[in-house]
């Protein structure tokens, strides 16, 4: 697709990035055969290679809309069309750079949308503010309307075992180190994520580590069209993280893989900062999903657990991780090989409807996305017999929240077959 960029975009890395990206769509359509919003809206410009088109628009110099600027906040961003693009068009990059373009020639928002968007990225991102409203939310929980009542779930499951305290971690050190991001939520929401990972790791002999000024990952702001603030967050995270990259820390370990797509993302964002573009560059090459590093620790996790047959669970693998990080089966085999048969849905391609604040500021087409994901994922554990649902991002596991099945991080499972082992052996 030959693009003509317009004058304020020549030269800009904006325009030169965007008309890069536009050069590889060919206009085959794959994309809209993988793409949620348009299968379930049916418009052209609701699907990705539509929104190409209004981006190419912009950059060529035509002035967005307000329906332009509607047609991007749409988008789940996904990027399952990423996985079906035959020639490797980089969506999540392009639509980024046309929300930013839309936002700033368009104009303002209805004051109830900027209100949203303003208290999710100021209040989201702060975790003492956060902690405070998820503690309250707690104590009135049972007033609330269902749909909010699975936004503050409750912060030990029925399907940990008593012995598992959400909130220990052990305090062994180890020579094998490597840094977590704690995250904006998730320690609020549910603490025994992180903890699992870390009890996990430290059964393997690696010491999970903070960093004490390190922040939210810049996810959320930079999606919100604060991308100036997001970089800020990446920033402040990188000088977090620099001493102890420095001292040696083998990776930088993510629970969430929303954190980890944007955290790998450093090096392309901040590649034109003369001041973080290599530090930013190391810091993406050592951020790892949790998926990526027990793999090669597989042999180690048998013999603290065994292989014999456990409890089969139905796995949701978020668009984060599959299409974002372009990361798939890790997570299923080595629940295998530890004994776990796993199951997948029909539609485990597809978004569930999360997609960070998405089912908040989209909440109608999130709530379809949601209810036909779950309706695939309880099919999948009446047939297979499971009596749980696993993800790898608490965007995900807190959306997916019901009364029917529990829905866990699997990093959880892993940690209570180590607990019940100990247990049995004590």
């Amino acid at each position: 697709m030959q693009t003509q960029l317009a004058p304020q975009f020549i030269d800009t890395p904006e325009g030169i990035e965007a008309a890069r990206i536009l050069g590889k769509c060919v206009h085959c359509g794959f994309c809209t055969a993988t793409c949620p919003t348009y299968q379930i809206l049916g418009d052209e410009l609701d699907g990705p290679r539509g929104r190409i088109y209004l981006i190419k628009q912009i950059a060529e110099g035509q002035a967005p809309t307000e329906k332009t600027r509607t047609h991007l906040d749409r988008c789940l961003t996904c990027r399952n069309c990423e996985s079906t693009c035959p020639s490797g068009v980089q969506y999540g990059n392009l639509v980024d750079i046309g929300r930013k373009w839309a936002e700033e020639n368009t104009p303002p928002r209805p004051f109830s949308e900027r209100l949203t968007r303003w208290a999710l990225k100021e209040g989201l991102t702060k975790p003492a503010l956060f902690n405070s409203a998820m503690a309250l939310g707690r104590l009135v929980r049972p007033l609330m309307p269902a749909g909010i009542q699975r936004k503050i779930p409750e912060t030990k499951n029925a399907f940990l075992s008593s012995a598992t305290d959400p909130y220990a971690r052990p305090k062994q050190t180890h020579s094998r180190k490597m840094l977590l991001l704690e995250g904006c939520v998730q320690p609020g929401m549910l603490p025994n994520i992180n903890s699992a990972t870390t009890r996990v790791l430290n059964a393997l002999k690696i010491e999970l580590i903070s960093a004490a000024n390190a922040t939210c990952c810049g996810a959320l702001r930079y999606h919100l069209n604060d991308q100036d603030g997001g970089l800020g967050n990446a920033k402040q995270n990188i000088d977090a993280w620099w001493p102890l990259v420095e001292q040696g820390v083998e990776a930088i370990v993510m629970t969430a893989s929303g954190c980890g797509v944007m955290v790998k993302d450093y090096g392309h964002l901040l590649a034109n900062d003369p001041v973080y573009a290599a530090k930013a560059k190391k810091i993406s090459e050592l951020t790892k999903d949790i998926s990526e590093v027990l793999p090669s620790l597989q042999n180690e996790l048998v013999s603290l657990i065994g292989s014999n047959p456990k409890p089969g669970v139905v796995y949701h693998p978020p668009c984060t991780l599959q299409h974002g990080q372009q990361i798939r089966g890790k997570v299923e085999g080595l629940l295998n090989g530890l004994g776990v048969e796993v199951k997948l849905c029909v539609d485990s391609h597809l978004c569930c409807g999360s997609a960070g604040t998405y089912s908040i500021t989209q909440s109608a087409l999130s709530e379809q996305l949601r209810k036909q994901k779950l309706n695939h994922l309880q099919a999948a554990c009446e047939e297979s017999g499971a009596n749980v649902i696993v993800s790898g991002n608490i965007g995900c596991i807190t959306h997916l929240q019901q009364d029917d099945t529990p829905v866990l991080h699997w990093i959880e499972i892993v940690d209570q077959f180590i607990a019940q082992k100990n247990i049995a052996t004590a």
